[in-house]
């Protein structure tokens, strides 16, 4: 497990340039799926097992990131946001481009007192990239207008815990990854869609659902954990406290039948579970909810520390106890 997600999590893909992590989940899924492909948007679909029901599991390929706006006459970069990236969490981070190169997130400021507010009221129109070029015409040939970026960060172990850039949502990639290699056959058709660009707006997963009409779809994300000094104490969500089953978010509630169903399966299993309301953000549970007719659909979540972040933290107990309870769960259907 440690090893899948290292690869997902070093993985380079921004929304929208998802290839390098589909196919590392395609090399992962080899002989354990019946079929796959990829649709207009840049979804990842497979599937496995044949019967009437059909369960989807969905997990988002993508990542935050950066795309480079303009390019000045001494060769620093302005960028945009691509998803929810913080100013603040950029400033003097390194950013790694596709090409393998870096740059570093610098402040604009001429005087002390400009910096100071600049620091004090940050925006992307205050930061700039430097990547080491020697003018413009350096810069712009290998970081042309619309070139993506990502942290410059790589997995790490800390006492236990998973460390890295991306486990929103590679974390959950793995988990689906997971229960595909360890499920044994079963009465029920199950589909894994690796959705594209969600961190911009639930793009990929508004239209993975159409062809296949699921009877139901769980979504695999991160949650906000409020263990921290001070952490926000409307949450109630930890570390290690086993996989959160979520009952809303800002975005969706999720079907009562199926939040029950995995809250009964986690209890007669025996799988250690807490329960989450997230104030803020949303999953893509939404777009599945809002395709057709409606699908009824739930999300687990992997609590997470430092979310949108280059050290993003899960422990490995709750990712184990979410694919233990997807196999329980899949084992009743």
């Amino acid at each position: 497990m440690k090893e899948l997600v290292k690869k997902l999590t070093e993985a380079f893909g921004p929304s929208g340039r998802e290839e390098e992590v589909r196919k590392i989940i395609l090399e992962e899924l080899e002989g354990h799926v019946d079929g796959y492909r990829e649709d207009g948007l840049g979804n990842l679909v497979v599937w496995k097992g044949s019967g009437e029901r059909k369960v989807l599991l969905d997990a988002h390929v993508d990542e935050i990131g950066v795309v480079v706006t303009s390019v000045d006459d001494r060769g620093f970069l302005m960028v945009e946001p691509v998803g929810g990236v913080s100013a603040y969490m950029l400033l003097g981070k390194r950013l790694r481009f596709q090409n393998g190169k870096v740059g570093i997130v610098g402040l604009e400021g001429e005087t002390t007192d400009e910096m100071r507010e600049n620091l004090k009221n940050l925006s992307f129109d205050k930061i700039f990239v430097d990547v080491g070029a020697n003018g413009r015409e350096e810069a712009e040939k290998n970081f042309p207008i619309g070139t993506f970026a990502v942290y410059d960060a790589r997995f790490e172990e800390m006492s236990g815990k998973f460390v890295s850039k991306a486990m929103d949502d590679r974390i959950g990639c793995a988990v689906v990854v997971e229960v595909f290699k360890r499920l044994k056959p079963r009465n029920v058709q199950l589909f894994g869609v690796f959705s594209s660009q969600e961190e911009i707006g639930l793009v990929g997963a508004s239209v993975a659902a159409y062809d296949i009409l699921p009877d139901e779809v769980i979504a695999i994300d991160v949650t906000d954990a409020s263990d921290t000094p001070k952490g926000y104490k409307r949450h109630a969500m930890k570390l290690g406290e086993g996989p959160a089953l979520k009952v809303k978010d800002r975005a969706s509630i999720s079907s009562r039948r199926i939040l029950e169903r995995l809250v009964e399966v986690a209890e007669r299993n025996k799988v250690k579970y807490q329960m989450e309301v997230l104030t803020f953000g949303g999953t893509n549970a939404l777009s599945y909810q809002k395709t057709r007719h409606g699908i009824p659909a739930a999300t687990i979540s992997i609590p997470t520390r430092y979310i949108h972040s280059p050290s993003e933290m899960v422990h490995p107990d709750d990712v184990e106890g979410a694919i233990e309870l997807l196999l329980k769960y899949l084992e009743a259907s």
